[in-house]
């Protein structure tokens, strides 16, 4: 195998594939990224056999041939490199040669036969906005859960279907929804659990979109889903496991709303927070009729407070929830006004954003014991 190729391209391509492959991947070969040049291109790959992720980009192909060269380091040497034509060689059990200017390097290379198969896109799929998968995500994926022992949470449930998408997280103290208003063409109903780690690569794939039209093509099958855009392909195994039922969780009877600045309460709770205790993390909320009171303490440290305007005419209540939970959802909702549903100090609230951008999005925290 022999190829020329621009730095420029070379790394961006590497870039995309590189992120999957495990530094401590007990099993070697998926620490390499698959090179095969071909038919004026070439064509990378790489797996940690959850996720596989490939791509190909034009080149000057002189000898046809493919190798396994490991991925971290060929993106560190390729990322070094000055601006010009990268010449790559291997193949035949040599190491493989890269050549820059007056740049030289050898490295190790393996012969793509021992590289396991990864699954082949199927040849059906759905158009999905990219945009509407990116919002999705954004505003999921940090209420998953990190512990690994709960299987089922490690991950995000996404439902599609003729009458809309959703995609729901939790982590078992709080659980994040959306749904998409906007209708949605689909040749198969979708009821799946999406990887955390997927989830990351679907992004970057669906956030380096430079087409036109902004969509994702997707597909799945019994043990996969598929997503590609132009030449770029990810495909995901689905976590197994039961998924709580999410509907049991979102509150039917919190008819307490509380409307307030989402950027007036997102700063107070930051900065009250400073004060709350480091393993509890809780802050409290003194609701009355006009006015929040945020507050903290903790012991042998201090005690922080602030009042914040809001719209309520409901009764009084007093409520803690943990402040990082809090932050987590206005990282993601930075403007408008936010609305607290209650039904009591006791049990679970709702937040829901003011502006909603054709998508009903809920936030559900339980509280803390005070």
């Amino acid at each position: 195998m022999k190829f020329a190729i621009s730095k420029a391209s070379f790394l961006k391509e590497l870039g995309f594939v590189q992120g999957v492959v495990d530094r401590k991947n007990t099993i070697p070969i998926l620490s390499n990224v698959v090179v095969d040049a071909k038919d004026g291109e070439i064509r990378l790959k790489a797996t940690d056999l959850d996720i596989s992720v490939s791509t190909s980009v034009p080149a000057q192909v002189e000898n046809d041939g493919a190798a396994c060269l490991p991925a971290k380091k060929l993106f560190e040497i390729v990322r070094s490199l000055p601006d010009a034509e990268v010449v790559v060689q291997a193949g035949g059990g040599d190491p493989a040669r890269i050549t820059c200017g007056r740049s030289k390097f050898k490295m190790a290379s393996t012969a793509r036969e021992n590289f396991p198969d990864t699954p082949d896109h199927p040849a059906e799929s759905t158009k999905l906005p990219g945009e509407m998968l990116r919002t999705f995500i954004h505003r999921t994926q940090f209420a998953i859960t990190t512990e690994e022992s709960r299987y089922a949470l490690n991950g995000a449930k996404f439902e599609l279907s003729d009458s809309g998408a959703r995609m729901i997280a939790t982590d078992g103290h709080r659980l994040a929804f959306i749904e998409s208003k906007m209708p949605v063409t689909t040749a198969r109903k979708v009821d799946v659990i999406i990887p955390k780690k997927s989830l990351n690569e679907i992004l970057k794939l669906s956030s380096e979109n430079t087409s036109e039209e902004d969509s994702v093509e997707f597909a799945s099958d019994d043990n996969h889903l598929f997503f590609a855009v132009g030449k770029r392909r990810v495909s995901t195994r689905l976590v197994s496991g039961q998924f709580p039922n999410y509907d049991l969780v979102l509150p039917k009877e919190n008819e307490n709303k509380v409307t307030v600045s989402c950027a007036d309460v997102a700063s107070a709770i930051r900065r009250v927070a400073l004060m709350s205790d480091e393993r509890s993390r809780l802050v409290k909320f003194d609701i009355q009729q006009g006015e929040m009171q945020v507050r903290a303490q903790a012991a042998d440290v201090g005690e922080a407070g602030e009042d914040v305007s809001i719209e309520y005419s409901g009764p009084p209540i007093l409520v803690g929830f943990n402040a990082q939970y809090l932050v987590e959802f206005f990282n993601v909702i930075q403007e408008g006004n936010v609305f607290f549903d209650f039904k009591d100090g006791n049990s679970q609230a709702q937040l829901r954003p003011s502006v909603d951008g054709g998508y009903d999005f809920r936030y559900v925290v339980m509280p803390m014991r005070l």
